[in-house]
């Protein structure tokens, strides 16, 4: 790979791996080279940014930011949103996945989640979920790469925990709830807290699976992450419905999906639920262990593909 080639496409890399996730997926997905450029915030990301800035970044990100200029960027989430319009002032194309919440016309294309009620426009595209790095190659290395999953007895559950945004964590007692129910239908259990989890509810939930054979992944846990390993060995997923992110992901395997009610979600969270239900792509933990048949979505695909016809073509 040269470096003028990589130089094209640039991502903007918001230090949340989550966030961060939206948009170097979209770029994995185009298959071409690209520079992976962090964002680190200084004082003023704090502030609400609303115009073409770079004074919400550190002084060390600034100096990253240099000509030669990209044909693209892609970035996520609000704080990356006046940076991607700065570099739109040099002349560079800019793909934004969530809404900026300010000068919406001003982005060449916005990968918006339908449960964001985003407004018709043709720099607008509405997907189901978010975007994500969960493809279809990665989940056939994961199974390689995780094939001591095999060994546990089926049906395995996958389990993927998510926690309110606020970063108190999950109530153990929900926590637990949930592992249970898994534990009723489940032959082994492939669980994984996440950021927002909280190590209470990860104890809680690993009392609950004492008993059954299990696989548990703490957050901030050393050595090689499973979490892609769970999702490619699953034979049913569930999932917290608090984490966008993580139910998009387990969207994008085979087996069924079912959401799981911590309770406290607000109507943004309902909406995505209620969109993927009538697409037959989740159902409830209540309607668990009935399986269904679905065939894997690849919101991720779709955007990458609408990004190479309208911006890379030449």
């Amino acid at each position: 790979m040269t470096e003028a080639a990589a130089g094209r496409i640039w991502v903007l890399a918001d230090p949340r791996a989550g966030t961060a996730a939206q948009a170097i997926g979209i770029a994995e997905r185009l298959g071409r080279p690209f520079r992976t450029v962090p964002l680190d915030w200084g004082p003023m990301a704090r502030l609400p940014l609303r115009w073409p800035t770079l004074a919400g970044l550190s002084a060390e990100a600034r100096r990253g930011l240099a000509a030669p200029w990209p044909d693209i960027t892609i970035s996520a989430g609000r704080r990356s949103a006046p940076v991607a319009l700065w570099l739109a002032g040099q002349g560079v194309r800019t793909i934004h996945c969530m809404r900026p919440g300010f000068a919406e016309h001003r982005f060449d294309l916005l990968v918006v989640g339908r449960h964001d009620s985003p407004p018709q426009a043709r720099n607008i595209l509405p997907i189901l979920g978010a975007t994500h790095r969960m493809s279809p190659a990665r989940l056939a290395a994961a199974r390689e790469e995780w094939g001591m999953f095999a060994a546990f007895p089926s049906p395995r559950i996958a389990l993927l925990l998510g926690g309110p945004p606020r970063g108190e964590g999950m109530r153990p007692d929900i926590a637990a709830a949930i592992a249970r129910q898994v534990v009723g239908f489940a032959g082994s259990v492939l669980a994984t807290g996440s950021r927002r989890t909280g190590r209470p509810a990860e104890s809680a939930v690993a009392e609950m699976l004492a008993e059954t054979p299990h696989h548990l992944r703490r957050w901030g846990e050393g050595g090689p992450n499973p979490y892609a390993g769970l999702l490619a060995w699953a034979d049913a997923v569930v999932v917290t419905g608090d984490s966008v992110s993580m139910l998009s992901e387990a969207l994008a395997t085979t087996a069924p999906v079912f959401i799981a009610d911590p309770g406290g979600l607000g109507a943004r969270h309902h909406r995505l639920h209620d969109s993927v239900y009538a697409a037959g792509q989740a159902r409830p933990l209540s309607e668990a262990p009935t399986p269904f048949a679905r065939e894997p979505f690849d919101e991720t695909g779709r955007v990458a593909f609408e990004v190479a016809e309208r911006f890379l073509r030449g």
